[in-house]
């Protein structure tokens, strides 16, 4: 175990000039695992609580809205590019200290998916789930409808990568990075609040920036 924690030591500094080179084939071809602990050039942390997570492409993406509403449908990423999109700049903060300032997301207003499924009395909150066969998030319905928060189809005015959770995730713009489930597959409007992942194990429900989990002294945003 010394001698791996070594060898991570002096990897380290290559495999992060590498990232900062904007190889980013390195960290899909990394056997060591330790581009997954360390910010691209972009600043950013990549993070996967699934052992492999599989490609979607607009031939087989679907996003699922579902439960308490009166028309459940299904949404293929054509289908979303073509509805009207959201652009918002905020700074990304992790809950684990890092941030990523002004960084562009562009997407679907969750309220306008919601609205068009026309959501039923009872119902009081949104669980996430993702293809990744294992996270899972949820919102308050007011949260849910806040006008920055985005089922995110771009960042940085790009698509989003498969690394960035792509080719659809959800965006909490005021809430740490962990609320916003990575390759979200659906959307299901639900009578309570359904702990996600990282919630089961400890983190925040509500994870306004600033002011949950003690971990960060940033400003609420």
């Amino acid at each position: 175990m010394l001698g791996l924690g070594a060898a991570g030591v002096a990897a380290a500094p290559v495999l992060q000039r590498a990232l900062e080179n904007g190889l980013g084939a390195v960290a899909d071809k990394d056997p060591t695992g330790l581009t997954g602990l360390l910010p691209n050039g972009g600043g950013f942390r990549y993070y996967s609580v699934a052992t492999s997570v599989p490609t979607r492409t607009a031939a087989d993406y679907r996003l699922a809205v579902d439960g308490l509403v009166d028309s459940p449908s299904t949404y293929t990423l054509d289908a979303l590019r073509a509805l009207p999109q959201t652009r918002t700049v905020r700074d990304v903060q992790c809950v684990t200290g890092w941030r990523v300032p002004a960084t562009p997301f562009e997407g679907v207003r969750l309220s306008a998916l919601l609205d068009a499924a026309g959501v039923r009395p009872g119902a009081k909150a949104v669980r996430f789930t993702c293809f990744d066969g294992t996270y899972s998030e949820s919102l308050t319905l007011e949260q849910a409808r806040r006008p920055d928060v985005l089922v995110a189809l771009r960042m940085r005015d790009e698509p989003l990568a498969h690394s960035h959770g792509g080719p659809v995730r959800l965006y909490v713009a005021p809430m740490y990075f962990y609320k916003s489930a990575k390759w979200l597959s659906g959307i299901t409007v639900t009578d309570s609040v359904h702990p996600g992942y990282w919630e089961e194990l400890g983190y925040d429900v509500d994870a306004w920036v600033g002011r949950s989990n003690g971990r960060d002294d940033a400003p609420t945003v």
